[in-house]
């Protein structure tokens, strides 16, 4: 069978009970080692995507940093084309290749303030981002590998739509409770149809932190 999809890695770093963040609160788990190896991931992808409750919470650049590489493409989910030109994605969009990710609903005001700025816009789907239509449409743009670097509810569409091939975990010496926690699939999903379909391929300790990879 001929692929049409991108490969599709889920990054994250996650507290020992399971969580990506606080809502409304910005929380850095990884450690400035882990950013390197984080980067140097990112330098080796062609895309990185995230949804638009990630651009709000943490305001992210999305570039490589940490080491020599080139800027994967940004993707960013927006079902409603809300996202601000002051976010930093939308300052760096002149030098950073970005994609914003919409659908038919999005206001006429909101999509002609998108088309006038150096981005490109994709419109796939309805009310929501239909991800099953929008990654065969990333594939023929050459993408062919895209680091998920999502809040919890965007995993979870991936998720749901078994559309994740590989998942890079960073398990960090943090336990941030239940209260305004994000996990790291956030939503309710049917677990029998996902258990058991990851086998972990390499486990690898950096000082006070694990790193383990799983694939399909």
């Amino acid at each position: 069978m001929v692929r049409s999809n991108p490969n599709v890695i889920l990054s994250t770093a996650i507290s020992l009970d399971g969580k990506i963040g606080k809502k409304n609160k910005k929380i850095v788990l990884s450690s400035k080692l882990d950013k390197i190896r984080v980067h140097k991931l990112r330098s080796k992808h062609d895309a990185i995507l995230i949804g638009k409750n990630t651009v709000k919470q943490d305001n992210p650049l999305l570039s490589v940093r940490y080491v020599k590489g080139k800027n994967p493409i940004r993707v960013i989910l927006d079902s409603h084309g809300e996202i601000t030109n002051n976010s930093k994605i939308i300052k760096t969009s002149k030098k950073i290749s970005t994609i914003i990710v919409t659908t038919k609903s999005i206001s006429q005001r909101n999509l002609s303030r998108l088309n006038n700025l150096p981005v490109e816009v994709i419109i796939c789907g309805t009310n929501q981002v239909n991800l099953k239509k929008l990654l065969p449409i990333l594939y023929k743009k050459g993408i062919r590998k895209i680091l998920l670097e999502g809040g919890g509810t965007t995993n979870l569409s991936f998720l749901k739509n078994n559309l994740i091939d590989e998942i890079i975990i960073t398990v960090t010496p943090f336990i941030l409770g239940t209260f305004n926690s994000i996990n790291l699939f956030e939503g309710n999903f049917d677990y029998k149809n996902n258990i058991n379909k990851f086998k972990l391929k390499q486990m690898q300790k950096n000082n006070n932190e694990v790193i383990l990879h799983y694939k399909r």
